[in-house]
């Protein structure tokens, strides 16, 4: 492979170079033929699964590659703690895909490292394939997401609540940058080493940001802030639930990263929140935008010792960005709600619309998925339409006047909102019974029947109907663990 390590060209201070721990019994699980298809690393890598195994497990080191792990801190449920970083995952170098753009290839659950705060640096079995699955079925989604290239089998036993099955898992990420990296040299006082870190951010995501002095850095804070806007309103859009939204789970790249106690919305209810760890609700589905705008003031005012060549008070320029937060993202997200109702644009009317049918799914405790879905179907289906009728009452009738205004035909409409509306997600009781089958060592039939479906979210398949059905007991007593 030929690795480029970018990330070396800053200081030592950004990282701490350290070997991935070997593992006793290493065993490829499961691999992204396809994403190393696009990686181009199909003719640079074994074919043999044993091999890729010792590779992907740490056991081999690949020319080229020179692991380090990352510094950061990060504001975890509000609360600042200043030294964060890699505790159990090892960034082995970039690779340049077939379109010319570069991805980060790490080990997660690849041993300790300094910053594992007497952590044993390994990941169980567990939350290595939720991370498989979830982050294909983003991807496919059309969700900006992080994926998962391998996960293999360690042979080795850790040690959480319960003894588990060991693994490592194969991480590709467009960087590894985040709130928290930006929040750790803030947080020291370190201004030069911000600059270092604003110049290669830009440079590896932001190119299109120019100038000198306090407005390079004001452009990058709002360049950042519309990526990331764009990602909570796709959250919204397919009902995800991040359940550990802290700055140092904030990407720069504006890509879903850390699918620890993630889960998928089912009955619609904004307070809705599966992460055992998030008690107070913090990170629920619907604070998710608010949490955004308090991540994003964070990121702000780590910028604010650049700004002092700038006139003007520097927090109050940056103030003036973060205010914009909630009219840039209402319009986002009500353009893609509108999409999810089939409108061609979001007039002003519309919000009343769009909240009315949010509040009528809430009071009936409709299912988020299954009742967009029939509502697409019902354009061109009047059986299902006679089942969406009692389901949105009054809302029903709002909503068919409303697509008859716009004046197109139903199968227009109906392509507009398959697009925003899938057919299958990774329901949370589909993706337990498939982590349960591999730490059950049952094979990963399930797992790739599962993952078929998913990386096809608006098609009926032959299997997509086995994971569509919804959980016995609406989820309500479903629970999501971190994994660390």
């Amino acid at each position: 492979m030929n690795f480029i390590n970018s990330y070396l060209q800053l200081n030592e201070g950004f990282y701490e170079r350290t070997l991935p721990t070997a593992v006793a019994d290493p065993r490829l699980l499961l691999w992204n033929s396809a994403l190393a298809e696009q990686l181009m690393l199909l003719n640079e890598l074994p074919q043999d699964p044993c091999a890729l195994a010792d590779i992907f497990s740490g056991n081999v080191l690949l020319p080229g590659s020179v692991p380090v792990a990352t510094a950061y801190a990060g504001h975890q449920f509000g609360s600042f703690v200043p030294r964060l970083g890699d505790g159990r995952a090892h960034l082995l170098g970039e690779v340049v895909d077939r379109d010319g753009s570069h991805w980060d290839i790490q080990l997660k659950g690849s041993g300790p490292t300094t910053f594992s705060r007497n952590g044993d640096g390994r990941c169980a079995l567990g939350p290595a394939v939720r991370e498989f699955i979830m982050s294909e079925a983003m991807h496919a989604l059309g969700v900006p997401t992080t994926r998962c290239l391998a996960v293999v089998t360690t042979g080795e036993t850790v040690y959480r609540d319960t003894p588990l099955p060991g693994a490592v898992v194969t991480r590709v990420a467009s960087s590894h940058l985040r709130v928290g990296t930006f929040e750790y040299f803030a947080a020291r006082g370190n201004h030069e080493a911000l600059k270092a870190l604003c110049r290669y951010t830009i440079e590896r995501h932001y190119p299109e940001v120019q100038g000198e002095g306090s407005t390079l850095y004001l452009d990058l804070l709002d360049r950042v802030i519309e990526r990331q806007i764009h990602l909570i309103v796709e959250w919204m859009r397919v009902g995800f639930i991040h359940g550990v939204m802290n700055t140092d789970n904030t990407a720069l790249s504006g890509e879903t990263i850390d699918f620890g106690p993630c889960a998928m919305l089912g009955v619609y209810n904004p307070q809705t929140v599966y992460s055992s760890i998030d008690t107070m609700g913090r990170y629920a589905f619907g604070n998710q935008p608010k949490i955004l705008q308090w991540n994003m003031s964070r990121f702000g005012e780590c910028l604010l010792p650049l700004l002092g060549d700038n006139p003007s008070n520097p927090v109050k320029l940056v103030e003036l960005i973060i205010d914009e937060f909630p009219t840039r993202f209402e319009q986002k997200y009500l353009a893609m709600m509108a999409a999810k109702l089939g409108l061609r644009d979001c007039l002003p009317g519309d919000k009343d619309l769009i909240e009315a049918v949010l509040n009528r799914f809430k009071q009936k405790t409709l299912d988020y998925t299954l009742t967009f879905d029939r509502m697409t179907r019902s354009l061109l289906c009047a059986t299902t339409a006679d089942q969406v009728k009692p389901d949105l009452g009054a809302c029903f009738a709002r909503w068919q006047k409303r697509l008859h205004d716009q004046g197109e035909e139903p199968h227009e409409v109906f392509r507009r909102m398959r697009r925003a509306n899938p057919v299958v997600i990774p329901r949370n009781h589909h993706v337990e019974a498939a982590i349960r089958a591999c730490e059950r060592e049952e094979g990963t039939e399930l797992v790739e029947r599962f993952l078929q479906v998913l990386r096809s979210p608006y098609e009926n398949l032959t299997h997509t109907v086995e994971f569509q059905d919804l959980p016995a007991d609406g989820d309500r007593f479903y629970r999501t663990f971190c994994g660390t």
